[in-house]
């Protein structure tokens, strides 16, 4: 155990802490939480055009008209489809913050050089017409989503970068002192701003110049259809939530250092699914966002609410039932950090194995349960990581009770993993408390007299 504890405290903790105070990493964790709210609004509009009610199709068109799912899914639309473009402007007003400069200029260009980035063309066919021409002046709403989103993300990174490069250089336009703050910060991001735009200006004419014809085109090739199958594979996902697991161990918060490399390809997979749940057709991915955070991580990272039932219903130490009832209320909610740092499971080697474990089973069983198309995958809801367990999995899965299902299932999983570990560190802490004496091996009392 001693080694467990040396190995996480000087090989884990070290790299995992600087990879945490990463600024990028933050800047694109804390940017794309930005989307969070306004896909969960849309969600509530896309679960109230799909519920899954007898009847409840005819009785919506015969109310509101047979229009009525198209106009309801309007919110839908505003909501999903602009993801690339909040994200464009969180990441970079986050990393700019970092860098102590304008966060406000920062996010406002970095959306410009974005839409820059952006072909505005699309592919119409006139009446009449055999062939398809091509329209300018028109923003695809496609890019502005989640195929966008990799795009947003490295324009963002890279516009802030130049941003604040300059503005460290010193080369503004200064204002005199009896200018308004509002207005001279508008004039010092003028010169940075000149520059953003015209480097992607640049970029954009080289690019076209090849088959690619986009930024869009050539960053999905490059980097997001690989990074597409490391997130929507099995092993790639077994990884990501070992990865969780051990720094959580350590006392890093796991899922927010993983989610900022991992969450935009989940939540990619996530509106190709949302996509195909409106248009009726078949789900394509299995590993969203929903998969982790609905299916696997039931309590919180570790699935630590099978562990606060173990201490509700057997601990028999007072530290032990304390801890569970304090734990239970925000368990249900998914927020486990009373049980991670309060039994603790931190740099515990007894409590880290089941801690790693339960979730890579889980990970297996989900996956083994979808894939064989026994339980729904998840439909593209952006169902919020708080959302209480069997309501969560029925919302998730698109209104299917298979979901539900499975979260039962997994619970009961999570619950046999953790039991024998439980107690063991149960009865340690009883004997703490001078409630539980160990039996005395008659012969040594003997020999003692």
């Amino acid at each position: 155990m001693s080694k467990m504890n040396d190995f996480l405290e000087n090989k884990v903790m070290p790299v995992a802490g600087r990879v945490a105070g990463q600024r990028h990493l933050q800047a694109l964790r804390d940017g794309i939480i930005l989307t969070m709210p306004l896909i969960i609004v849309g969600s509530l509009f896309l679960i109230l055009g799909f519920l899954p009610i007898p009847g409840y199709d005819d009785f919506m068109a015969n109310t509101f008209g047979d229009q009525w799912l198209t106009k309801l899914m309007y919110p839908v639309g505003a909501t999903f489809d602009i993801m690339a473009l909040i994200a464009a402007f969180g990441i970079a007003y986050r990393l700019a913050e970092k860098y102590g400069v304008d966060a406000l200029s920062a996010g406002a260009i970095s959306v410009a050089a974005f839409l820059l980035a952006t072909p505005y063309q699309v592919s119409f066919t006139p009446d009449g017409a055999s062939e398809a021409v091509l329209v300018g002046g028109a923003i695809p709403a496609a890019l502005m989503g989640s195929k966008g989103l990799f795009v947003a993300m490295l324009i963002a990174m890279l516009s802030t970068e130049i941003y604040r490069f300059i503005i460290q250089k010193n080369i503004i336009i200064k204002m005199p002192d009896g200018v308004p703050p509002a207005v001279s910060k508008s004039f010092v991001a003028l010169i940075p701003g000149f520059i953003v735009i015209t480097v992607i200006w640049v970029l954009r004419l080289l690019v076209e110049q090849t088959d690619f014809q986009s930024l869009h085109n050539i960053i999905g090739e490059v980097l997001g259809k690989p990074l597409g199958i490391l997130g929507g594979s099995l092993i790639g996902s077994l990884v990501a939530v070992f990865l969780v697991q051990l720094l959580w161990s350590c006392g890093l918060h796991g899922a927010s250092i993983v989610g900022g490399v991992m969450g935009p390809i989940w939540l990619s997979a996530m509106d190709a699914n949302r996509l195909a749940f409106q248009g009726g057709e078949t789900l394509p991915n299995i590993f969203t966002q929903q998969f982790f955070d609905i299916f696997v991580y039931i309590g919180g990272s570790g699935a630590t609410l099978a562990l606060v039932l173990a201490m509700i219903l057997r601990a028999r130490s007072k530290q032990m039932k304390q801890l569970g009832r304090l734990a239970i209320g925000p368990g249900l909610f998914n927020i486990n950090e009373p049980v991670v740092f309060g039994m603790p499971i931190v740099m515990n080697p007894i409590l880290i194995v089941p801690f790693v474990l339960t979730p890579l089973v889980m990970v297996l069983t989900t996956y083994i349960g979808m894939s064989t198309g026994l339980v729904a995958k998840p439909a593209g809801i952006a169902v919020p990581w708080t959302m209480p367990p069997i309501i969560g999995g029925y919302l998730a899965a698109g209104g299917k009770m298979s979901g539900a299902v499975l979260q039962l299932i997994n619970f009961a999983l999570a619950f046999t993993i953790y039991y024998p570990f439980f107690r063991i560190w149960d009865k340690q802490k009883l004997v703490e408390e001078g409630g539980f004496q160990p039996p005395v091996d008659a012969n040594k009392k003997v020999a003692s007299m």
